[in-house]
């Protein structure tokens, strides 16, 4: 019996070990690489053993995923490729501007300094043509398309994740921050018809849901402990984590955008139909992240003051909007959305704004599983997927406000 129960705490012990090497061997291999060598943790001959047979068979098994060298970040990201978690180890290629807009390319580690980045810069900018006289001493400014600007410290980490949707980097001197104005092409908008027309609720709706679920499937659960309880004090940066976060409000500024671009009153109740429609779609596929993020673009003061655009819709379009609407009021601790999701059965993807604020206050996190997803590959499929992962969205509340009163002058 006692060699039983001894044998019965080495299993034991080993399966702790094995979940904890599961769970964290990005971050240690990342931490390693940092370091120069992993982490030293001391464990028993046998374990070792084990673990050494485990990682071989492991690095034979990683042989056969091919990952690219260096990726593109963000928006100008591979539209059609399946998203992989990014580290903060991985590669990428980045554009800065400078003050007359003019930008350099530069390839960076994610997590890399703000002090390497403005190093990059510098060395692209001594080989420019257009730059005749090498600038002195540079900062590096992140600046909205409402012209707000931030400017990083030297130490700054990883600075790529924390940019908004339509926000750029700058790398200027300390005496041109002033002047820093945003791009050309996000302060000035173009009226038209939106793509969206010529797609169907379901479609748009199932490509908003695959995304979310590729996106949320990237997090690590150590990201959220990261980001609620250490922020920028963290070892590791959330970096998926962030960009679910700014994909949430991508999603509320694009259904403003495709709304407020529409110049015809017909066509511009249809796309609030549709809109609801692909909300109730997102709803009943469990992907609470679009769902909300719709109903709180659609709720967007800017569109929410087009009176004659929501007389046209039917009673029953907006009867379904109030009821979202109901779920989005965060009256009672949110408790609609919490009745919500307290009937609903995993997979889902949560609201992460809110499951953030939750962590805060309950030191509890949840882990959600998802299997392979199957979907068609035709022309207007591939049309839909790409659409929905590089939205163009106007971020800027007080440009999207002009156009609303210009649309729908206040006397009407």
């Amino acid at each position: 019996t006692e060699g039983r129960g001894a044998a019965d705490r080495k299993r034991a012990v080993l399966n702790v070990a094995f979940r904890y090497l599961d769970t964290y061997r990005e971050l240690l291999q990342e931490e390693g690489e940092r370091s120069n060598g992993f982490p030293r943790v001391t464990l028993p001959a046998s374990l070792v053993c084990v673990c050494v047979c485990s990682s071989e068979e492991d690095k034979d098994s990683r042989k056969k995923q091919v990952r690219p060298l260096f990726r593109h970040f963000r928006r100008i990201d591979a539209c059609l490729q399946p998203r992989e978690a990014f580290r903060g180890s991985d590669e990428i290629f980045c554009r800065v501007y400078t003050p007359d807009h003019s930008y350099v390319t530069i390839r960076s580690r994610l997590s890399c300094r703000v002090g390497e980045i403005l190093a990059l810069v510098r060395e692209k900018l001594q080989y420019s043509e257009d730059q005749p006289v090498l600038p002195g001493n540079l900062i590096l400014v992140a600046v909205t398309s409402a012209g707000e600007k931030a400017v990083f410290r030297p130490s700054d980490e990883a600075v790529f994740t924390t940019l908004g949707v339509n926000t750029h980097l700058f790398a200027c001197e300390p005496f041109d921050l002033e002047s820093l104005l945003p791009l050309p092409e996000e302060i000035h908008w173009t009226p038209g018809d939106s793509k969206l027309h010529d797609m169907s609720a379901e479609e748009v709706a199932n490509q908003l849901v695959v995304f979310d679920w590729e996106l949320f499937s990237c997090v690590h659960e150590v990201e959220f402990v990261c980001y609620v309880f250490h922020g920028e004090q963290s070892r590791w940066r959330p970096l998926n984590l962030e960009l679910v976060l700014q994909r949430c409000s991508e999603v509320q500024h694009w259904v403003a955008t495709e709304i407020l671009q529409c110049q015809s009153l017909p066509k511009r109740v249809q796309l609030l139909r549709k809109f609801i429609k692909v909300a109730a779609l997102c709803k009943q596929q469990q992907d609470l992240l679009s769902f909300l993020a719709v109903v709180l673009g659609l709720d967007n003061p800017a569109v929410n003051r087009l009176r004659l655009t929501w007389e046209g819709l039917p009673g029953k379009f907006r009867k379904q909007f109030q009821q979202f609407e109901s779920i989005a009021d965060p009256s009672r601790n949110h408790k609609s959305y919490r009745d919500l999701i307290t009937g609903l059965r995993p997979p889902l993807i949560p609201f992460t704004p809110l499951l953030l604020k939750d962590l805060t206050f309950l030191h509890e996190s949840c882990k959600t599983q998802l299997g392979n997803t199957h979907t068609p590959t035709s022309p207007s499929h591939l049309q839909t997927k790409a659409y929905v992962r590089q939205l163009q969205v106007i971020d800027n509340q007080n440009l999207l406000f002009d156009m609303s009163c210009k649309m729908e002058p206040k006397d009407t």
